[in-house]
């Protein structure tokens, strides 16, 4: 455990300011909380200000108060996205923490069974379907009760979006069977929405045509391009984090393709649109916060702008809409925390049950921000609302946060989704 820490620590200080707000767990009096991310492997692009968002989060509110006067004690593991090293990281916390605040899909299923045993809240950033479902009986492989995450899952993304494409191809006028296609790697995480996506595309009277697969890490990805080209898709869903989502529009634009590119929750990004130019305009993704940073100067976003200066002093720093996530994710779980002290003490049963007690419920100080979630000991399907926004980009020189300003990098709301909560798409 020790080189694992020395490793962990390691990373932080070149990560930037994320070690001073996730302190090792050391005294007996503090909350111990396990806190494992992706600084350093292929989905860095969003691990990064996701975590930041988390670690921040954490420094806050020790800052102020911390949960009843107990502070929360993090300890972070940059595991790279490597399911091996998330294991042993979760064995070496199992036992010491109350909760932990994870990251991606294939580690998170892979430790469904341990959370479930151990009886220990588990916050991730995957948006898998198959997290949904805490009693088992739907398409999900096995029942999911410790497994937590704030926003709609990434089926239900996907299903939004394609039913923006349908409305948005009857208002073109467009002729016949709209077609569809899923692009991303063949990893479960691009791979969780595919087949829910795709049965609601047929549903809707889309021809879905065959995926065009495409790796995590960015590449040269010509080749994929040239085959959505001569697939005629309509409507293509880039499956991958921005990284690679970057190199795929870079090169589609090279060839000529003309398509209406959907982009899942963590494919794009304003750090994306930068990163892209004017490849990356035009392309439709969801939200999962009722603001982005452009809202900074918002009075609802006055506890944001606190949590960012725990590690930019300045206030300056433009944070990725991944960051408020971050957040999100980790003030829900401060506040079921205080129900849990107030209601036994902070165990993993009390927490869990804690996140039960609410309805519509959005975190004190967070609201207008994150947006209002439910769940149920029957239903882990918080929110079925969202966002969806367009992008536009005019250039690509300088910060972010003076482009952002110049409006050389604009993101536009479109329209809200709203799905219904389907029984048959619980767990999948």
């Amino acid at each position: 455990m020790q080189s694992n820490r020395k490793n962990a620590v390691a990373v932080l200080l070149s990560a930037g300011a994320l070690l001073s707000a996730a302190p090792v767990a050391t005294l007996a009096q503090d909350i111990p909380v396990g806190h494992l991310a992706d600084f350093s492997g292929p989905t860095a692009d969003v691990g990064r200000p996701y975590g930041q968002g988390v670690a921040d989060a954490i420094a806050y509110i020790n800052r102020h108060g911390g949960v009843g006067g107990k502070k929360l004690a993090a300890e972070t593991t940059d595991y790279s996205y490597k399911a091996p090293q998330a294991i042993a990281a979760y064995k070496s916390w199992s036992g010491r923490v109350v909760a932990i605040q994870g990251w991606g899909t294939a580690d998170t299923e892979a430790l469904i069974g341990f959370v479930t045993n151990d009886k220990l809240p588990y916050y991730s950033a995957s948006y898998a379907a198959t997290l949904t479902d805490p009693v088992g009986g739907s398409k999900a492989d096995r029942p999911a009760p410790y497994n937590f995450f704030y926003g709609p899952s990434y089926s239900d993304y996907a299903r939004g979006m394609v039913q923006w494409a349908a409305d948005d191809w009857t208002k073109k006028g467009g002729k016949g069977k709209p077609k569809y296609i899923h692009m991303g790697a063949n990893h479960p995480y691009p791979n969780s929405p595919k087949a829910a996506a795709e049965e609601y595309a047929k549903e809707l009277g889309f021809e879905v045509l065959t995926p065009i697969q495409y790796a995590l890490a960015p590449g040269d990805f010509t080749p994929q391009c040239l085959t959505l080209k001569q697939s005629g898709a309509h409507y293509a869903y880039l499956g991958n984090t921005s990284g690679s989502n970057v190199a795929v529009l870079k090169a589609c634009q090279t060839v000529g393709v003309q398509v209406q590119f959907l982009g899942n929750v963590w494919g794009m990004d304003e750090n994306a649109m930068k990163a892209a130019g004017s490849a990356a305009s035009n392309v439709v993704y969801p939200v999962r916060t009722s603001a982005t940073w452009t809202d900074a100067k918002a009075p609802r976003m006055a506890m944001m702008r606190e949590i960012s200066k725990m590690s930019d002093a300045s206030g300056t720093e433009y944070r990725a809409s991944h960051y408020l996530a971050g957040v999100c994710s980790t003030l829900y779980m401060k506040e079921s925390m205080e129900w849990a002290m107030a209601n036994g003490g902070v165990t993993g049963e009390n927490i869990r049950k804690g996140m039960y007690v609410r309805q519509n419920w959005v975190p004190k100080g967070a609201e207008g921000v994150c947006v209002p979630s439910t769940w149920t000991a029957q239903d882990h399907r918080s929110v079925l609302k969202f966002d969806l926004y367009r992008t536009e980009v005019k250039g690509g020189e300088g910060e972010l946060k003076d482009l952002i300003a110049e409006g050389a990098i604009t993101m536009t709301r479109l329209t809200t989704i709203e799905l219904p909560r389907k029984t048959e798409w619980l767990g999948w």
